[in-house]
């Protein structure tokens, strides 16, 4: 047990000395601006990890709460006024709500009956953010005006980068001192047995609903900070495609494994980039990527990387 949270601690402290040192090697603002998008990503992978991961919960809509904190930030700032922090607060809560109030009758499911039931609201809110043009903007989307926080405009990919470096590092430091506590060892129970965590007195609906409403909260917040950066937002960002890569950076970099799902993340929004060289087969090659990946490593690549070096160090 402490081997193991030892390893925790050193890979946060990893973690935090690699978001300080990555504006060094970061030498313009294109490859800051994908470090940033990475940290969006990051950061919804990580509450998605928790429901996916360590609750054994599918989530294949994930995306539409990344949406909800965006329109919320984007409506309530630029067409009411709001100050951004109260915005992203109230998206924060809508969303929180919402999966609140889906999460227990969804969450009785399991399988592909839960898998169809979170991809129904992802779609739903997808609809409603193309369908009500006068609020959204449509499928155009809408301009979002800039995050000022006590009067002081954040501004410009390096302000940014140290808003979603800070910002990733806390999240993953939340999530590990919950994997660490009760809250964490009930989510396992779950995962494990559904029957055998309930005969022991885990209440497995409120840890359920527990895991799915702060996954929910993290996207939602990612997705607030992302309209304000990129100053504009549409409902592709809350659409299908957008959840199933969610989904895949979480199993790509190891399910049940937080420094995995941030791995994850930040391979799958930087290889895309890396293989535009191969121009009109850069999807067909990551596919094939993504396909060698989950054949030859099967528990995601951290995870499978951390048991080969554990081995190599006992042989």
């Amino acid at each position: 047990m402490n081997t193991l949270l030892n390893g925790r601690l050193t890979g946060l402290l990893a973690l935090a000395l690699i978001v300080a040192a990555l504006p060094l090697v970061l030498t313009n603002n294109f490859y800051l601006d994908v470090a940033i998008l990475a940290g969006f990503n990051a950061i919804v992978c990580v509450g998605l990890n928790l429901l996916i991961g360590y609750a054994g919960q599918i989530s294949l809509g994930h995306a539409g709460f990344f949406g909800i904190g965006a329109y919320a930030s984007g409506i309530l700032v630029t067409s009411y006024g709001w100050p951004p922090l109260a915005a992203l607060l109230a998206g924060a809560a809508a969303s929180g709500l919402l999966g609140f109030a889906v999460a227990k009758p969804i969450l009785r499911l399991k399988g592909h009956y839960l898998a169809m039931a979170t991809l129904g609201i992802g779609i739903i809110v997808s609809i409603v953010l193309r369908t009500e043009t006068g609020l959204t903007g449509g499928p155009d989307g809408m301009m979002v005006d800039s995050f000022r926080l006590f009067g002081v405009e954040l501004y410009g990919e390096k302000v940014w980068y140290w808003v979603v470096g800070v910002l990733l590092v806390a999240v993953v430091w939340l999530s590990l001192n919950l994997i660490d506590s009760p809250v964490g060892r009930a989510l396992r129970a779950v995962h494990g047995s559904e029957v055998a965590a309930e005969v022991v007195g885990v209440d497995t609906a409120r840890f359920k609903v527990m895991v799915f409403v702060l996954s929910a909260v993290f996207a939602s917040v990612a997705g607030s900070l992302f309209a304000h950066y990129t100053g504009l937002i549409t409902p592709a960002k809350a659409d299908f495609f957008k959840s199933i890569e969610l989904v895949t950076m979480v199993v790509f970099g190891g399910m049940a494994s937080t420094f995995g799902a941030v791995v994850g993340a930040v391979v799958l929004t930087v290889l895309p980039q890396a293989l535009t060289v191969f121009q009109d087969y850069s999807q067909i090659v990551l596919g094939a990527i993504l396909m060698a990946t989950m054949v030859f490593m099967p528990k995601g690549l951290l995870p499978t990387l951390a048991a080969l070096f554990a081995q190599r160090r006992q042989a």
